[in-house]
């Protein structure tokens, strides 16, 4: 799927591809049985859980040092509990790992900086910003890539449109010029692939560095409507940001924005095609977006799992946790927990609204999980008004989502009309 600009280097390199294995696809394609027997064994499991998937090592970089026993939370309770304590569960360990190429970024403050630099970035994600977005952005975004296929009568949904699409509207939410961005989303799946190619992600983050310097320097003289431009004038209670502290927010923005949002609405795609009669409903009653878009964020959400280290000693239910030692705080586990949800492996519009982790909790819930509903909403209403009677290719070669860390289908051929 990628996209590289015929003057980048290394062109036989396929830094998604890269991305994409390390973080398990096509080794592990549903790894909730596994799951579900954890946390049958015990709410908090002690010692890495990455064996029972056949990898030797974390996938998190943030979860790599092999002196110290790691923690893995799997039950709902036992993640929300984690999530919710900021004082005692730190995010302060990404410094040593995802830090070392992005920079002091807002996913490794702990409070009360990550309270104030998270309000100084929030001004550019207010209501109005993403009511603006909707109908100038995201809107003719996915038109536009529907555009290409719809009189075709069958199209690749992932490559065609979910992978695509979130890149091009963070793009044009950070004004930058269309033909830059092949280039900026290869450096930026480079960045975050500093766990396999370390001396690639140090390379990729000077690249951002010197890129987004530039950009910032232009926008200071002369700002725009863009989130850059708010950002170089955000200020709260006289304190404003500098240029590093807008640079670690920008490197981060697309994988933490495009990489996520892509597999969400692609796995929400993909519940919708392999459940004819929720799409139908969908199709019929779109009032029932909203619970589509969280029921497939509970069942599939995009990422599995996130970081935290104990700032002291502590007790999860039952489990005694030193201080020091690093958590695999486990969303995906924590989303299908039977306690919380009857049948939790199951694809179903009908459930009660309840509280899910997709978007983590806590004082680092996402910041862009309003961005990335109204994303979703868009496309996925795009996709029911434009291509009817939608459905997987008959000859379809087993599209299904798989990965460990990231998860999304790495395919979704449909025909329609």
């Amino acid at each position: 799927m990628s996209e590289v600009r015929a003057d980048s280097p290394d062109e036989d390199y396929d830094p998604f591809a890269v991305f994409d294995e390390s973080m398990g696809a096509g080794a592990v394609r549903d790894p909730h049985p596994v799951f579900h027997e954890l946390r049958a064994e015990c709410p908090v499991l002690t010692g890495p859980f990455q064996a029972r998937f056949g990898f030797d090592e974390p996938l998190d970089p943030a979860l790599t040092n092999p002196d110290v026993t790691p923690f893995t939370p799997l039950s709902f309770d036992a993640v929300q509990a984690v999530l919710k304590d900021g004082d005692t569960f730190s995010s302060s360990g990404y410094a040593d790992s995802i830090g070392l190429v992005m920079g002091h970024s807002i996913l490794e403050m702990d409070e009360p900086e990550h309270h104030a630099y998270r309000s100084l970035i929030q001004q550019a994600f207010t209501r109005k910003a993403m009511d603006g977005w909707e109908v100038e952005l995201v809107g003719p975004i996915v038109q536009g890539l529907i555009d290409q296929f719809a009189d075709r009568g069958h199209a690749d949904l992932v490559r065609e449109l979910f992978w695509p699409f979130p890149v091009h509207v963070i793009a044009g939410m950070l004004g930058l010029p269309a033909e830059e961005l092949p280039m900026f989303h290869r450096k930026a799946v480079e960045l975050i692939s500093l766990a396999v190619e370390i001396e690639r992600g140090l390379v990729a983050s000077q690249w951002l560095y010197d890129f987004f310097a530039g950009v910032i320097a232009e926008r200071r003289a002369a700002p725009r409507g863009d989130v850059i431009s708010v950002l170089v004038q955000a200020e709260l209670d006289g304190q404003r940001l500098t240029d590093e502290e807008i640079i670690a927010f920008l490197r981060l923005l697309l994988p933490a924005g495009a990489e996520t949002t892509y597999r969400s609405s692609s796995n929400l795609m993909y519940g919708l095609l392999t459940s004819p009669d929720q799409l139908d409903r969908l199709r019929d009653d779109r009032s029932l977006m909203g619970a589509a878009i969280e029921e497939g964020l509970r069942w599939e959400p995009p990422l599995t799992g996130i970081a935290r280290t104990a700032a002291r000693d502590v007790e999860l239910d039952g489990v005694l946790i030193p201080a020091g030692s690093p958590i695999s705080v486990c969303l995906g586990a924590g989303n299908r927990d039977p306690a919380r949800w009857d049948d939790p492996d199951r694809f179903d519009l009908s459930r009660k609204p309840q509280q899910h982790l997709a978007f983590a909790f806590g004082p680092h819930m996402c910041l862009g999980m309003h961005l990335a509903r109204m994303e979703t909403t868009v496309v996925i209403n795009a996709v029911l008004d434009r291509l009817p009677n939608v459905r997987l290719a008959a000859d379809a070669a087993d599209p299904h989502i798989s990965g460990l860390a990231f998860r999304s289908p790495g395919q979704l051929p449909v025909v329609f009309g």
